[in-house]
């Protein structure tokens, strides 16, 4: 029976990372025909279509079709088969975009439409991440030496000073908060039209998660919480973070909203929300979709869960 934790987007993947395997010679992509390449052209990924649905793991067949990807990085294994994950200047696109034998798709519409089969979209998660911050740290931080890939891409290292440069993933709370049979979402101007979701921000330096929902919420809510309840949690490749989903108990009721922040938010009770979550509230208010950890937070209020 499907749940909603199946559902979460980047949240399910096949991938053996064996960092013992990043510190010896790394596997290449020639070496091994039965390799798998997770391929972006910029930044959208290369599906391989079948019928209705789609793959994200490409053959090496298909990566012959394109110079060889820079960088291209080992991100470990699904059972014996070796996985890669290399990137491409957006204009290489061209070419699988002309074949019906591909397709090419914004990586949230990957995870919203469920194009790929859900493990694909942790392999995903893991080669948009990596990519990017390749594409970022060139330099060292340190002495501003150039850096070289090491260890299959999950470290860059400074020749000229020794530093090592590892990838990072930056955490966010994002929190549902609650007042009896009541709930709090807001929207910010840049979501959907009439969509509303659980807060949220990043998690600051020496902040525990508990604090951090607690803060989040009163600088944009004016809202003080008191218990704290970890629920899920989601990564989340945009560039490259980590969704805490958190469920808090508020002290009290009345907001006072960071209009910086946020363009409203307001209580809604169980019935709005799932009225919300059926897509028949009657003001045309909705939540995010199955996908996203915020609709996993609603529904398990909703459901009383």
């Amino acid at each position: 029976m499907t749940t909603p934790l199946d559902r979460l987007g980047f949240a399910q993947s096949l991938l053996v990372r064996h960092s013992a395997e990043r510190t010896g010679p790394t596997p290449t992509l020639a070496d091994h025909p039965e390799a798998g390449l997770l391929l972006f052209a910029g930044e959208v990924p290369v599906l391989r279509a079948a019928g209705a649905a789609a793959s994200a793991v490409l053959s090496v067949a298909d990566a012959a079709r394109v110079p060889t990807p820079a960088p291209l990085l080992f991100l470990g294994r699904i059972g014996e088969r070796p996985i890669f994950a290399g990137a491409l200047p957006a204009e290489a696109g061209a070419g699988f975009a002309e074949d019906p034998a591909y397709r090419l798709l914004d990586l949230r519409a990957v995870a919203v439409e469920g194009a790929v089969p859900a493990p694909e979209l942790g392999l995903l998660a893991t080669a948009k991440s990596l990519l990017n911050w390749h594409a970022r740290h060139g330099f060292c931080a340190q002495c501003g030496a150039p850096t070289a890939l090491s260890c299959g891409g999950f470290r860059r290292d400074c020749a000229a000073c020794g530093a090592q440069h590892f990838p990072r993933t930056d955490p966010v709370v994002i929190m549902l908060v609650t007042c009896g049979d009541r709930c709090l979402l807001g929207r910010q101007a840049r979501f959907a039209p009439g969509v509303y979701s659980c807060l949220a921000g990043f998690l600051e330096p020496g902040e525990t998660i508990e604090d951090a929902v607690r803060r989040e919420t009163f600088e944009e809510a004016g809202l003080r919480v008191g218990a704290v309840r970890y629920r899920a949690s989601q990564p989340w490749p945009f560039p490259s973070s980590l969704m805490i989903g958190c469920e808090g108990e508020a002290l009290d009721e009345a907001l006072t909203l960071d209009r910086d922040e946020l363009e409203d938010a307001r209580w809604f009770s169980r019935e709005e929300v799932r009225a919300m979550l059926e897509r028949r509230h009657p003001d045309g208010l909705l939540t995010p979709p199955p996908m996203a950890i915020a609709n996993l937070l609603v529904r398990g209020f909703a459901d009383g869960f």
